[in-house]
């Protein structure tokens, strides 16, 4: 008898121990045709990502009791159009950072974290601070033809989505919709080398989400030997209820170099099972001389099949002025000149 109550209270212990923790198996696998005009030459693909990035990723979390708890995320970016993975930056620096091409990198999130009531501090390959605000206040994401000419044309450089190597800290969710989050980033390169400082750098993010209010303020200084890389950005949305309208305005500095400008208008619209999205966005870079700008306008319609299956259609069209040459999915077209695009695709999360 004793020994059964032993074993039983074994098993207790044991379940207990395994409801606190988890592990989650999640994806989405986004396929699209893509066909871009230029003046030069048109393309026609079948891409992905048209509305959301394909990836495949793992997450989970721990209970480590007194209301701290420890988690991983690891996101690899997938092009499920010929089944390659995506490719990935090692040291923040471009090009001579990027491995990659055909294997699967977690080239999307890799961390470990270590939760509680004094917020999160996050460890690994992460989003950055100044990334945020592209993404949430444009109606199109950072997806597909539709997305905003500052994520398209901007000067921001390899750490304008993600960097790693960084050092994270997130404040906790309980400050009356106020949110915030600090990062530092590593290029890891030798204290004796020309460009030792080359992919480091600090961004902060600040803002306040509550009701149908959401607005907040980024900001990052990212160092290179060919000059720092500085950016500025501000986002805001409003939710109407029956639209939620979005603007957002971006400043990318380069020492000694260029400086970018843009801004973008748009909004969400509610149909039935689906949803309106459209916006106006620019961009233009302060040079000698003319000033290069691209304008796009576009329009966009996702219809839910269901609440992990989308169907979805966008229409952009890029305007060129001063030299500018954005062209749009593939497509190839003189400076100055126009060029239109369009996305078809499904979309399945799992």
């Amino acid at each position: 008898m004793k020994k059964s109550l032993i074993a039983l209270a074994v098993l207790a212990a044991s379940g207990a121990a395994m409801a606190q923790s988890s592990v989650t198996l999640f994806g989405i696998v986004d396929a699209t045709y893509a066909y871009g005009s230029g003046s030069v030459a048109n393309k026609s693909q079948l891409t992905n990502s048209g509305y959301n990035s394909s990836r495949l990723g793992f997450r989970g979390v721990e209970d480590l009791g007194g209301g701290m708890s420890a988690s991983f995320h690891l996101e690899a970016g997938l092009n499920n159009d010929n089944g390659s993975g995506a490719t990935t930056s090692t040291n923040n620096q471009g090009a001579s950072g990027v491995t990659g091409g055909g294997g699967l990198t977690f080239n999307r999130r890799s961390t470990v974290s270590l939760n509680g009531g004094f917020g999160e501090v996050r460890l690994g390959r992460d989003y950055t601070p100044q990334f945020w605000n592209l993404t949430v206040f444009d109606p199109f994401g950072t997806n597909g033809v539709g997305t905003n000419q500052i994520q398209n044309s901007s000067l921001g450089g390899p750490t304008q989505v993600r960097a790693s190597n960084s050092i994270g800290y997130f404040l906790p969710g309980n400050l009356g919709g106020f949110y915030g989050q600090a990062q530092y980033y590593m290029g890891e390169n030798l204290s004796n080398a020309a460009n030792k400082k080359d992919g480091n750098g600090l961004a902060l993010r600040a803002g306040y989400a509550n009701g149908p209010i959401n607005v907040a303020l980024a900001f990052s200084d990212t160092k290179f030997l060919s000059g720092n890389i500085k950016t500025i950005n501000v986002g805001g949305a409003y939710d109407l209820g029956v639209a939620k309208l979005m603007a957002m305005y971006s400043q990318d500095d380069i020492k000694n170099g260029a400086e970018g400008k843009g801004f973008l208008f748009g909004g969400l619209v509610p149909v039935g099972a689906g949803e309106i999205r459209l916006a106006y966005s620019t961009y233009k870079v302060d040079t000698v001389g003319a000033d290069p700008r691209s304008n796009k306008i576009a329009l966009g319609y996702v219809h839910n099949l269901s609440k992990r299956t989308a169907l979805y259609a966008t229409y952009a069209h890029v305007s060129n002025k001063n030299g500018a040459a954005q062209s749009l999915n593939g497509s190839v077209t003189a400076a100055g000149d126009n060029s239109n695009g369009y996305d078809f695709g499904i979309k399945h999360s799992f």
